[in-house]
C-alpha cells in the first residue's frame, strides 16, 4: 500500500482569512467577527503583512473592562505575541506550535509567495484532519492550563 504524503499546513488551513487593519476600531473587529461568525481575527498592516490577532476576549478584556471606548481603539493596540505558521509546514509543526503557544487558532503565511497571510488552521481544522489521539493530547495541552 502506498503511504499518503504528510499533510502540510496549506493543507488543513480554512484558506481566504480575513484581516482586519491595524488601524481599523476594535468595534470594527467585532463587527467583522459577529458578522463572519468568527472569534478571532488576523491583523493587517498597511503593508499588507501579518501584525497580530486581536480575540473576541481580548476586546472585552482589554478595552471594555477598562472602560474604554472599543470605536475609538486601533486593533493595532491589541495584537500582542505573534505565532504563525508556514503553509509547506507539516500540519504536525502546525500542531506542536499550537500546543506549545496555547493557540486555538494559528495564522498559515505563504513565506514563498511575498509572505503573505493565505489561511488560518483552527480547532475544527485539526478535529478534521488529525488522529482521535492527537487530537485528545492537544485538548488535554490546551485546556489543561485554561482559564
Amino acid at each position: 500500500m502506498a503511504q499518503d504524503k504528510p499533510l502540510k499546513a496549506r493543507d488543513i488551513m480554512t484558506a481566504g482569512a480575513e484581516c482586519v487593519g491595524e488601524r481599523q476600531s476594535l468595534q470594527d473587529a467585532a463587527r467583522m467577527m459577529r458578522d463572519m461568525r468568527v472569534g478571532a481575527l488576523p491583523i493587517c498592516g498597511d503593508d499588507d503583512r501579518l501584525k497580530g490577532m486581536v480575540t473576541d476576549r481580548d476586546i472585552v478584556i482589554e478595552c471594555v473592562a477598562d472602560g474604554r471606548n472599543p470605536a475609538q481603539v486601533e486593533c493595532g493596540s491589541l495584537g500582542g505575541e505573534l505565532h504563525w505558521i508556514d503553509a509547506e509546514a507539516s500540519a504536525t509543526d502546525a500542531l506542536h506550535v499550537m500546543e506549545e503557544h496555547q493557540v486555538k487558532r494559528l495564522p498559515v503565511i505563504d513565506v514563498q509567495n511575498g509572505h503573505r497571510l493565505c489561511g488560518m488552521i483552527s480547532e475544527a481544522n485539526l478535529a478534521q484532519n488529525l488522529t482521535d489521539k492527537q487530537i485528545a493530547e492537544f485538548a488535554s495541552r490546551i485546556y489543561a492550563g485554561a482559564h
